[in-house]
């Protein structure tokens, strides 16, 4: 049964709590929505500048374990849904340009593939590959391919980006540390995630599904996110997230 879970754009306030981790696994999402905000960057257009999330503040003891828990629970729970994705609208700045538009993420299993399109311009671009390759179509000079989707976006754009934890952040979750490095994570005084830093790049959850959509086997997704790191910013807004859970193991 296919779970749709729409956006209620709620307002996280006050982050607090930060407590420095060591690696995660991360979950098995290919390297995609990042490398479409990426490439977004390219585009001359009005600038979107995020919100100030609040300075975080610490959590201690019991609350700090609960709230971690949390994001563990989420991150298992994202690891064993079948497919995944979700539609929304993003503004990107590279400190001198940037650029807004509607984007559309699915993913299941290795495959995968990610639609960007400008309001304005009406342009478009899209990443679809799997484990063997991807293809970028949309960009001047024609589509691109490479086995490397990282090294694609790099040679495509001239940016260099740790495109597989952006798609892990998205989420509300941990990058492989193999990766990005460890992640430090913020909590605001209720333990809901309010900040990841990881990578160089801080991301700030400032809006997330109502509690009551989770469940033991649903996770609590972010709907607003500020990404940042130096001059690079990536503001998100999830209109609505899209899980069809793992069939069921026979007896």
């Amino acid at each position: 049964m296919r779970v749709q879970i729409r956006g209620l754009f709620p307002v996280e306030a006050g982050a607090q709590g930060g407590f420095a981790f060591g690696s995660r696994p991360a979950f098995p999402l290919a390297k995609a929505c990042a490398a479409l905000l990426v490439a977004a960057l390219t585009l001359a257009g009005c600038v979107s500048q995020p919100q100030r999330a609040p300075a975080p503040a610490a959590l201690t003891g019991a609350a700090l374990a609960a709230a971690t828990a949390r994001v563990e629970m989420r991150e298992a729970q994202v690891r064993a849904v079948d497919r995944l994705g979700f539609s929304g609208r993003v503004a990107l700045s590279n400190g001198r340009e940037g650029g807004n538009g509607r984007i559309e993420w699915s993913q299941a299993g290795d495959g995968y593939r990610v639609v960007l399109s400008a309001p304005v311009t009406r342009q478009s671009w899209s990443l679809t590959g799997d484990a063997a390759g991807a293809r970028i179509e949309g960009l001047d000079g024609g589509p691109r391919e490479g086995h490397d989707v990282e090294l694609l976006l790099l040679e495509a754009t001239g940016l260099r980006i740790p495109v597989g934890a952006m798609v892990a952040w998205a989420a509300g979750t941990r990058a492989d540390i193999g990766a990005v490095g460890p992640a430090r994570l913020h909590f605001d005084a209720g333990g809901t995630l309010a900040r990841i830093e990881q990578g160089g790049w801080t991301i700030d959850y400032q809006g997330w599904q109502p509690p009551d959509v989770a469940d033991a086997a649903t996770p609590r997704l972010p709907l607003r996110i500020n990404a940042q790191h130096g001059d690079a910013r990536v503001r998100l807004i999830v209109d609505q997230w899209t899980l069809d859970p793992a069939p069921a193991q026979g007896g």
